[in-house]
C-alpha cells in the first residue's frame, strides 16, 4: 500500500463530466489498495472569470480581497469531487487550504508555503477516507486567505506530498509526460520515462510549460518523487527523480527547450570603467525588470557594448530605462530587437561528455542559423537566434543529438 498525492489541473476538472472521470480514476487507485490525497485546481477558466469580475469593480483590486475571491474557485471543485467519490461508495472529505492549515507568508496573490499541518489529513487517511484538498491557497498567521500565484496547485500538491511523506506525487495534466521537446514543433519528439529534478528545473525555467518551476524546486528540495501523467489516457508518464544512475545509458541531452518571449537590448559605446555593469543593470533591476542572458564586448577605443535579454513584456519599459542610462553615460546608441528566441539543450550527461556545445553550434551552422548570444551552465547550453529560425533550429538539434523517435513511435 502506497500513499499517493494526485493533483488535477483546471482542464482535468473543467466540467462535471470530467470531475466524474477523475472520481473514477481516484476510485481505481483506492480499490487497488493505495491511500489517496487529491489536490485540485478551479474548473478551467474559473479563476480568470473571477479576476474579470473583480476588475469590473476596481481597476486595481486590493490583493487581500482578490485572494478571498479567487480562492472560491477551488472550493467548488473540491466539494464536487468529494460528492462524486461518495456517490461511488468511496468515503471522502474536502478541505480548503485554511482547514488543512497550509500556513503561508502574507504576500497576497503570490504567497509562499511556510508549513503544513498534516495531522488532520493523516487522521482521515487512517479512517479510510480520500482527502480532497483545494490547491493554490493557504492562510497566513493572521488567518487571512492567501493564494500562491499561477500554477500554485502544483506547488500545493508537492508540498502536501512532502509534509505527508507520500510515496509519490502525481501531476495529472493534458499531456502524457515530459517530452524531449514540444511535439507540436518536432513530430518525432519522444516521451521521457525518467528525468532528473535538475534537468526538469532547467526545462521549466527555459520555456517548457509542463510543470511550474516552484513545484519542481519544492520536489527537489524535499526529494518528492514526481510523476507527470495524462488525466484521461493510461500510461506510465514521466518520473522526475533525484536518481542519475541510469543517465549513463541515456542520451547526453534529455531535452530541448525554447522560449519565444524574449527581447534583446544593446547599449553601445559605454566607457569601459569599473562598475559599468551595475550602472546599466542597477536601474533595470530597480524598474522590476528581470534580466536573462548578458554579453559584454570591449572595443579597442576603451568603450564597451553591453547586451542583455529580457522578457518581451518588459521590453518597452527596459528600453525607456536604458535610453535614460545612455544619456547619462554618454553612450553612442541604444538598439533593441524583439524578433529573437532562445533555444536550449539540457542534460546531466553534459557533465561527463566533452564537445556538446560545439556539436550544437555545428548543427545550427549547417542550417545557416546565426547565433547572437550564448549562455552555458553545467547541464545547459542556451543560444539566442532570430525567431524565424526557431522551429528549424529545434528540429535540427533534436536530430543532431539523436533524440528523434524511431519510425512508428512518434508523438501523436
Amino acid at each position: 500500500m502506497a500513499l499517493i498525492v494526485q493533483k488535477f489541473g483546471g482542464t482535468s476538472v473543467g466540467t462535471v463530466e470530467r470531475i466524474e472521470q477523475v472520481a473514477e480514476k481516484v476510485k481505481k487507485f483506492r480499490d487497488g489498495g493505495d491511500d489517496i490525497v487529491v489536490v485540485v485546481s478551479a474548473m478551467s477558466g474559473e479563476t480568470n472569470r473571477l479576476i474579470d469580475l473583480a476588475k469590473q469593480v476596481s481597476d486595481q483590486p486590493v490583493a487581500r480581497e482578490l485572494d478571498v475571491m479567487v480562492s472560491t474557485g477551488e472550493q467548488v471543485t473540491i466539494a464536487l469531487l468529494a460528492m462524486a467519490l461518495i456517490k461511488r461508495g468511496v468515503p471522502a472529505v474536502s478541505y480548503t487550504g485554511n482547514q488543512v492549515r497550509i500556513l503561508t507568508d502574507s504576500a497576497h496573490t503570490k504567497a509562499r508555503i511556510l508549513q503544513i499541518d498534516g495531522q488532520r489529513i493523516q487522521r482521515d487517511i487512517k479512517a479510510g477516507r480520500v482527502v480532497v484538498v483545494a490547491g493554490f491557497q493557504g492562510v497566513d498567521e493572521k488567518g487571512n486567505i492567501t493564494t500562491l500565484g499561477r500554477g500554485g496547485s502544483d506547488t500545493t500538491g508537492v508540498a502536501l506530498a512532502a509534509a505527508l511523506k507520500a510515496d509519490e506525487c502525481q501531476i495529472y495534466t493534458d499531456v502524457d509526460g515530459v517530452y524531449t521537446t514540444d511535439p507540436r514543433v518536432v513530430a518525432k519528439a519522444q516521451r521521457l520515462d525518467k528525468i532528473t529534478f535538475e534537468e526538469m528545473l532547467e526545462m521549466a525555467s527555459l520555456g517548457s510549460k509542463v510543470l511550474q518551476i516552484r513545484a519542481v524546486e519544492f520536489a527537489g528540495k524535499y526529494s518528492v518523487p514526481l510523476r507527470v501523467l495524462h488525466s484521461f489516457q493510461e500510461g506510465p508518464g514521466t518520473l522526475i527523480t533525484l536518481d542519475e544512475e541510469e543517465s549513463m545509458e541515456q542520451p547526453i541531452i534529455s531535452g530541448i527547450a525554447f522560449n519565444r518571449d524574449e527581447a534583446k537590448l544593446t547599449i553601445r559605446g559605454v566607457p569601459d570603467t569599473p562598475g559599468v555593469a551595475f550602472k546599466i543593470l542597477g536601474p533595470i533591476s530597480a524598474a522590476n525588470v528581470e534580466v536573462d542572458m548578458i554579453v559584454q564586448n570591449v572595443a579597442h577605443d576603451n568603450t564597451t557594448d553591453f547586451t542583455f535579454t529580457v522578457h518581451r513584456n518588459d521590453y518597452n519599459n527596459a528600453l525607456q530605462v536604458l535610453q535614460g542610462i545612455a544619456s547619462e553615460m554618454g553612450a553612442r546608441e541604444v538598439i533593441g530587437d524583439t524578433d529573437i528566441a532562445k533555444v536550449s539543450i539540457v542534460g546531466v550527461g553534459m557533465r561527463s561528455h566533452a564537445g556538446v556545445a560545439s556539436r550544437m553550434f555545428e548543427a545550427l551552422a549547417k542550417e545557416n542559423i546565426n547565433i547572437q548570444m550564448i549562455s552555458t551552465s553545467e547541464i545547459k547550453v542556451s543560444v539566442v537566434i532570430e525567431e524565424k529560425y526557431l522551429e528549424l533550429a529545434v528540429r535540427a538539434l533534436h536530430t543532431a543529438f539523436e533524440l528523434d523517435a524511431p519510425a512508428g513511435n512518434t508523438a501523436e
